[in-house]
């Protein structure tokens, strides 16, 4: 859809914003609101189970306030102090002025009582300005990088308050910010329900992967395979031929460094750690692709057994929450690599095809296991026991290969369709930036298509 333009534009007097129509004003933000632009408590309150929800940087993301990622709450009597400085009002608009999410903003939708901390930057239309307006304005790309230019970096990126309210936010005739906000709403809805429905197709690709790796590496390609008891009750039947074994008579187990994040240094020996395990390179881990941290050169005489080699595990030993528990990465490398903190090499026997085996410790039946078996409330151990003891499911090493190269063949089908939907999804949401800031900036007069 093309949208015409306005018939005449004007220098705006500001660079990055360029030339608006003719009979808008610009103005900074401090003069678009009914009260100073102000922020939350600066200051640690004691956090409490029950209590006023207190609203960060981490629950503006979506537009809206997610209460559903609300870190803490504070009491009745935290909440009225702090609200003599400010109180939440339905149409305020919060930008995250410091973080890695500086800039990102929302607008209070709901009545919820809560209060907010010192990263979030409020923003209270004045009866001149159109609050969803004034949203999309500071969610288009002008603004944003207006942002990016003004902001300063300490010990992490953040823009001061005195820049917030100096910069520059377009006002059209009131009339014609409803009509624009209006607009914006209606077609940034189609287009988010477009995302939705990528998302969701990205959603059934990663289950159906994932069956189809679980079917294949506990039933194997056979669909008329005799079976027999597995002798386990979560394993059920496996096909004849398939051995049950503890991992400990599979693979020789050892740990990795006893170092910690201070030891870690750019040049050296790549280290894996569980962190890497856990947020970057699960599964498969390739140095030449995945850039590690290192250690110094002198681990290589005193922990040669930390060095992994191609085709070893490294488990996680520690996890955040119950799901990574069993979380491990499979090396695929001939580079000299460690073994990091908090970490468990298992190196698999000759004779057994070692991608068989990520692809059954990637199934949910084999890490439901590991699951069951860790203890822990806000972090959850895995000791070596506990992998020792854990069962794999074997077929005939000819078999296992067959199953990997099956498994290669149909899972790339499923990352190319998981691809495509993913450009879609960034093509969806180019268009929808697009839009938004070449409707608030005036570069298309939607005018018309807001009446019909």
């Amino acid at each position: 859809m093309s949208f015409p333009r306005y018939p005449k534009y004007k220098a705006s007097g500001v660079e990055w914003l360029g030339d608006v129509p003719e009979g808008w004003t610009v103005l900074p933000l401090k003069r678009i609101v009914s009260v100073p632009i102000t922020d939350g408590p600066h200051e640690t309150p004691q956090f409490v189970e029950e209590g006023v929800p207190f609203v960060s940087a981490e629950a503006v993301s979506s537009g809206q306030i997610d209460f559903t990622k609300v870190r803490a709450c504070i009491s009745l009597e935290d909440n009225a102090r702090y609200s003599k400085k400010y109180s939440p009002k339905r149409h305020d608009i919060y930008m995250v002025k410091s973080g890695a999410t500086t800039g990102v903003t929302a607008i209070v939708e709901d009545r919820t009582d809560f209060n907010i901390w010192s990263p979030l930057a409020v923003i209270r239309c004045n009866s001149g300005s159109v609050p969803h307006f004034v949203l999309n304005f500071m969610r288009s790309r002008p603004f944003l990088e207006a942002v990016t230019l003004f902001w300063s970096f300490g010990t992490q990126q953040n823009i001061g308050m005195g820049v917030i309210e100096n910069l520059a936010c377009t006002v059209p005739p009131l009339a014609e910010q409803t009509a624009i906000a209006e607009f914006l709403d209606r077609e940034t809805g189609k287009i988010d329900g477009l995302v939705a429905e990528q998302r969701r197709l990205m959603e059934l690709l990663k289950e159906k992967r994932q069956a189809v790796i679980s079917h294949a590496v506990t039933k194997g390609l056979n669909p008329h395979a005799p079976m027999k008891p597995s002798g386990i009750e979560w394993l059920g039947d496996v096909p004849v031929g398939w051995e049950v074994k503890p991992l400990r008579s599979v693979f020789k187990f050892s740990k990795g460094l006893t170092i910690t994040k201070e030891d870690l240094r750019d040049e050296g020996v790549c280290c894996v750690n569980y962190g890497e395990i856990h947020s970057k390179y699960g599964f498969l881990l390739n140095p030449d692709i995945h850039p590690l941290r290192c250690v110094e050169t002198e681990y290589l005489n005193s922990n040669p057994d930390a060095l992994i080699s191609d085709g070893d595990f490294v488990f996680a030993d520690t996890s955040e929450d119950l799901e990574g528990s069993g979380n491990f990465t499979h090396l695929r490398s001939d580079n000299q690599i460690f073994a990091g903190y908090h970490t468990i090499i298992a190196r698999p026997q000759k004779g057994i095809c070692s991608l068989f085996l990520a692809y059954q410790f990637h199934s949910s039946l084999f890490r439901s296991q590991i699951q069951r078996q860790v203890k822990g409330v806000k972090v959850f151990s895995i000791s070596q026991g506990i992998l020792k003891s854990a069962k794999c499911w074997l077929p005939p090493l000819p078999e296992q290969t067959a199953i990997v190269a099956f498994l290669e063949t149909e899972l790339a089908k499923f990352d190319t369709l998981t691809a495509e939907a993913q450009r879609a999804t960034d093509l969806l949401q180019e268009r929808r930036t697009a839009l938004i800031s070449a409707a608030v900036t005036g570069q298309i007069d939607v005018r018309q298509q807001s009446r019909n």
